[in-house]
């Protein structure tokens, strides 16, 4: 009789796990069937870009500033809920627009890339995202596998006045046997409304905010689905910041 009992006592309690349904409101995956991909250049067979631009410097003070504010393990939803928004970057006037890498805090092979869409015009699925473009295709630094080293910098081009930037991770994109980048891979966008968790508080995967004292813009992704409960909602797994600089 007591082995009857223990048995069902476990099945009841199965039974009501799977009544409470998916973890955090589980997640629909994202296909974007419609997006056409391209590489802002050529890069080597770690992922490094060969169109890196002249390197910046990466002071202790921003690092700090960084670690502060998106410590490890750190959940940003109890340190900074503010962020968790759409984290595009609005172009006011016709500028070039700089990436530089900072860091990383993950051991994944990411790749990071970006879309431009008309401010006011949100994408909001996929098939509104005509085209994504590699900007480091593996978004890793040396002492994580990579290639990349802090300061690395691109230019995403020029941009007109009146345009956002969308920021796009592909979780795991960088393939290392074929040394291209997965366009299959799962997509974690700025724009929440593209990313697969269904309930719009784990939606966010990209934050945005300044440091004032260099006058940057940072960047920082959560490269795993946050409905997952090992996700630790630090948002430092890739960091960057960006330069916008006015064209004439």
């Amino acid at each position: 009789m007591k082995n009857y009992l223990f048995c069902l006592f476990f099945l009841t309690l199965a039974f009501t796990a799977c009544k409470k349904g998916p973890v955090n409101g589980g997640s629909t995956p994202k296909v974007f069937t419609a997006t056409q991909y391209t590489y802002l250049g050529t890069y080597d067979s770690q992922g490094r870009p060969d169109y890196l631009v002249a390197k910046d410097v990466i002071t202790p003070a921003l690092l700090q500033f960084v670690a502060a504010k998106l410590p490890e393990t750190g959940d940003v939803r109890k340190s900074h809920p503010e962020l968790l928004k759409n984290a595009d970057l609005d172009i006011t006037s016709k500028s070039d627009v700089f990436i530089t890498f900072v860091t990383e805090g993950t051991s994944y092979k990411n790749t990071v890339g970006f879309y431009v869409y008309k401010t006011g015009s949100s994408p909001t699925k996929p098939e509104d995202i005509t085209s994504i473009t590699y900007m480091f295709p593996h978004a890793s630094q040396v002492s994580y596998g990579g290639s990349l080293q802090p300061g690395d910098k691109v230019k995403l081009g020029t941009i007109a006045a009146g345009m956002s930037i969308g920021f796009v991770l592909l979780e795991k994109g960088w393939d290392a046997n074929s040394g291209t980048v997965n366009s299959k891979a799962t997509h974690f966008c700025s724009n929440k409304a593209l990313n697969p968790e269904n309930l719009d508080e784990f939606k966010a995967h990209t934050v945005l905010f300044d440091y004032p004292t260099e006058n940057r813009v940072m960047i920082g992704f959560e490269d795993i689905n946050r409905t997952i409960p090992s996700c630790d909602h630090d948002f430092n797994d890739v960091v960057m910041y960006a330069t916008v600089v006015p064209a004439n």
